[in-house]
């Protein structure tokens, strides 16, 4: 019996998402196969990433469903609950040491690292992340090589909720749990809030550019209130950056 297909929304990048039993199916796009090498490698090391099944006989790209609910819609989670985000992240980055980053050589990433060294998830963010019985990071596709500090920097900032209207003291305490869960030393503490100020500026750049070439989907996104909120954050995360300092101390 061919189960049905449900539509998956909520994504912004992604096109044709859709879930058939326990799998999720997606496009099979270049470096798919890099992608489920890597979370296979992950899983391997004991860490829990949705698990990778190849294609099926459509020439989709099948990653196992995780069930539960989006991170996104609990926000700001509290100081236990940013802890364990912070220790999955470490995770996740420790583990991928051992994943030599391998072909494709020109990886067109959207918001590349400087001397990227590590392969990454690169969106290690509320959105991504599914609670439930097991708390597992989803939508590995734009993974490739990136750094920790640039990783974190994007993680601690969303976790953290360091967005335009919150309190600044809150916020700082928020980003403080997620780095004290993730255990980063002294060097990696005090490159943060640059790194953070740095990384959500990029952001908002590349919705704007986005905009002035049209390319897609960004270039929607910029005019559906992604470029306002992510230009919005950008002045935030910058103007606060002696108080993220302060906290991470």
């Amino acid at each position: 019996m061919v189960e049905d297909e449900q539509e998956l929304t909520g994504g912004n990048a992604s096109e044709s998402v859709v879930r058939i039993g326990n799998t999720v199916r997606k496009p099979w796009l270049e470096k798919s196969a890099v992608v489920q090498s890597y979370l296979g490698a992950l899983r391997a090391a004991g860490v829990d990433v949705p698990e990778p099944r190849g294609r099926d006989e459509n020439g989709r790209s099948v990653i196992e469903y995780v069930e539960g609910v989006s991170a996104l819609d609990q926000l700001p989670l509290g100081h236990a609950e940013l802890l364990r985000v912070g220790k999955m992240i470490r995770q996740i980055h420790d583990a991928s040491e051992a994943v030599v980053i391998p072909e494709p050589d020109d990886w067109n990433l959207l918001l590349p690292a400087e001397n990227p060294d590590l392969m990454c998830h690169n969106d290690l963010a509320p959105w991504n992340l599914i609670l439930g019985e097991r708390w597992v990071f989803i939508d590995w596709d734009a993974a490739g090589p990136s750094t920790r500090l640039w990783d974190l920097a994007y993680a601690a900032q969303s976790f953290g909720v360091l967005f335009d209207g919150q309190r600044v003291d809150q916020a700082a305490w928020r980003l403080r749990a997620v780095v004290d869960g993730y255990g980063a030393d002294a060097a990696l503490r005090k490159a943060l809030p640059a790194a953070m100020a740095k990384r959500t500026a990029a952001m908002y750049r590349l919705l704007k550019s986005s905009h002035e070439t049209a390319f897609q989907p960004w270039a929607d996104m910029y005019v559906n209130g992604h470029g306002e909120h992510w230009r919005a954050a950008a002045d935030y995360v910058l103007r606060n950056q002696t108080t993220w300092e302060q906290a991470l101390v």
